[in-house]
């Protein structure tokens, strides 16, 4: 079942074409991603799907009763607004019951006389059968650590305003989900399950995000971008670089063979006598299509990072006993360590637990209450920063380098000027002498790059530095940052470019507590999980362990015996049980086999069911079997 078609759709901003004549489609079930480089067009084109912006040309369709969310960028609510109103601020009979039914809760909580309110409350809960539903929307709100529900919307951090908008639309359950960058601001352990989420929901969703790991596993089909038009490619985001590849030697060999040909024809047509008239005007015309096809632009946008590092000197770094505190809650307390040359250190841990705390203590921006931070002579920060520069909207691009330097040094040993700098950032010239106010996100984000790595710093600390950075520019930002000479502190929620690129961790454990672990951060999730899953079974021993003693506790009473009924009910359950494990099986081997995208939906739907009843058979089976 179609739930989208856009149809031709072009966009230009000042007179600077985005895209034009676009056509795609999105089904149930579908999960679809939008890649490309920085300042294609990729949001714009979410807006014009989600009906917040409209198209110069072309037309965009969802089908009638397909309920539509949208996640924005940067998403605006009314600062004035509490929590609990804007999440709850839709038009469904569903969240009205449970937004009503915990207003007066609250009401009566607060010793108010709302008792009425609170009985007409729970029976139009109840009448809308919404308690398991109400119990969904808790779960979400609890998943992405929203407690506060009367705080209002203004003073919350851009981090928890994200989290907010993420869960209004989860919230809504629609048919098909737009989100723009949903992994921006939130911490690692949010990521993970919202990719859980969204991975095992049925909704359709069209969504641009750079956080390759959450792309591979939730997305069914990549939309490229390049150059105005869009490319389609089946499977995961492992696929589509796959089906990349073999694109561009496609499409090489054909400029290539266009490019022959063109030679041939050229000679013909210089061969061919001025004044005849009875040239082959087909023939002419044919070696326009030709030239246009040989002088295809097959480039990709990149940057190319070869900046000079000063050199490192013996003592780099040391923090002995540092620690920092706000209201009597510390953030660091009692941290010691010595950094060593090459040193590379991943930051893990909650949003709020000190991380940007500490990274302004090691930069000397902020002093610790206690302890001591000693810089060595010959150390040069850089300090990209999680919060964009703020750059003057009138202010021209290359003012912009200028105030850093007006010639660098490569590390080829060359110089470059401002101007060839930021044309090897992929900034041409007409951008350069253009204002910042028409840069893109990610435009802005690579120029606040370029600017720290101009300073030729041999100690790098990079906060969250994939924000709003397109795929191109992160394998390239990766691929210098691994033969980075000096050190190098990251802090980032895409964990495949901390995976890629650090050595150890510092992970804060909350309460000032931060602990060195040896590994990246996948190294940490399976020892975490590990851990957990340790814990579980030691609480399962202890339990075993106090059953004996309840139930001598009893007057040692025997064991009860199961009735003929619950019996013929426990051999049932096996039974079904096993026929729900083998269709369950089968199911599993279909959607591995492909099909169509209303089958694979349909398929899935019921794998959740089984899995559902599976789950509740299983525990009655387990309660009966005690007595048998």
């Amino acid at each position: 079942m179609n739930y989208l078609s856009v149809e031709s759709i072009g966009k230009s901003y000042n007179e600077k074409l985005l895209f034009e004549n676009l056509t795609f489609g999105l089904s149930a079930g579908q999960k679809a991603a939008l890649v490309g480089v920085n300042g294609c067009g990729k949001s714009t084109l979410l807006k014009i799907v989600a009906g917040a912006e409209k198209a110069d040309s072309g037309v965009v369709a969802f089908r009638k009763g397909v309920k539509v969310a949208y996640l924005a960028q940067n998403p605006e609510f009314d600062d004035e607004l509490t929590v609990m109103q804007t999440v709850f601020a839709d038009d469904n009979d569903m969240l009205r019951a449970i937004r009503d039914y915990e207003m007066a809760l609250k009401r009566v909580e607060n010793g108010e006389d709302a008792h009425e309110a609170l009985q007409k409350a729970m029976e139009k809960v109840d009448s809308l059968n919404a308690w398991d539903y109400e119990t969904q929307v808790k779960q979400i709100l609890g998943r992405l650590g929203i407690q506060m529900f009367e705080q209002k919307i203004g003073s919350l951090s851009g981090g928890q305003r994200k989290r907010v908008a993420i869960a209004k639309a989860l919230i809504e359950k629609p048919d098909f989900l737009i989100l723009d960058e949903p992994t921006n601001h939130l911490d690692l352990a949010t990521i993970e399950w919202l990719e859980s989420y969204l991975a095992d929901s049925q909704m359709s969703l069209l969504l641009v995000t750079h956080d390759r790991y959450f792309l591979e596993r939730v997305t069914t089909e990549i939309f490229e971008m390049h150059q105005g038009k869009i490319f389609t490619y089946q499977g995961s985001y492992s696929q589509f670089l796959e089906q990349k590849a073999e694109r561009h030697e496609q499409e090489a060999a054909e400029v290539d063979k266009a490019k022959n040909l063109m030679r041939k024809e050229l000679d013909w047509i210089r061969r061919q006598p001025k004044a005849r008239g009875t040239k082959a005007k087909y023939r002419i015309e044919a070696f326009e299509d030709l030239k246009e096809k040989a002088s295809k632009d097959l480039s990709e946008q990149q940057v190319q990072l070869s900046v000079k590092t000063t050199r490192l000197g013996g003592n780099i770094l040391e923090l002995k006993d540092v620690s920092k505190s706000y209201d009597g809650q510390y953030y660091v307390k009692d941290f010691t360590y010595l950094f060593k040359k090459k040193d590379r250190v991943g930051i893990i841990g909650k949003n709020g637990v000190g991380k940007s705390t500490f990274l302004n203590m090691i930069t000397g921006a902020l002093a610790p209450d206690a302890g001591e931070v000693n810089k060595g002579l010959n150390t040069v920060f850089g300090y990209y920063t999680q919060e964009e520069n703020t750059f003057k909207e009138d202010q021209r691009v290359i003012e912009i380098v200028k105030e850093v330097a007006e010639v660098i040094d490569m590390a080829d040993g060359s110089k470059l000027t401002a101007g060839q700098l930021l044309t090897l950032f992929k900034f041409p010239p007409e951008t350069q002498y253009g204002f910042v106010g028409k840069l893109s996100g990610g435009e802005r984000r690579r120029l606040q790059l370029l600017r720290v790595l101009m300073q030729n710093p041999n100690f790098l600390i990079l906060d969250e530095p994939t924000n709003d950075l397109d795929l191109v520019t992160l394998n390239i930002l990766e691929d210098f940052l691994f033969n980075f000479g000096g050190c190098l502190i990251i802090v980032s929620h895409d964990r495949y470019f901390m995976d890629r690129l650090i050595e150890h961790s510092f992970v804060f454990e909350g309460d000032g507590v931060i602990s060195d672990f040896p590994g990246n951060y996948t190294d940490y999730r399976e020892a975490e999980k590990e851990k957990a899953k340790l814990e579980a079974q030691r609480k399962e021993e202890e339990k075993k362990k106090a059953e004996p003693k309840a139930k001598s506790n009893r007057g040692g009473d025997q064991k009860r015996k199961l009735s003929y009924k619950e019996q013929r009910e426990y051999e049932a359950l096996e039974t079904e049980i096993d026929e729900l494990e083998t269709r369950k099986a089968e199911l599993v081997d279909l959607m591995n086999g492909g099909g169509s995208h209303e089958e694979l939906a349909a398929w899935a739907k019921e794998v959740q069911e089984i899995e559902e009843a599976l789950e509740v058979k299983t525990d009655r089976w387990l309660e009966l079997a005690e007595y048998v």
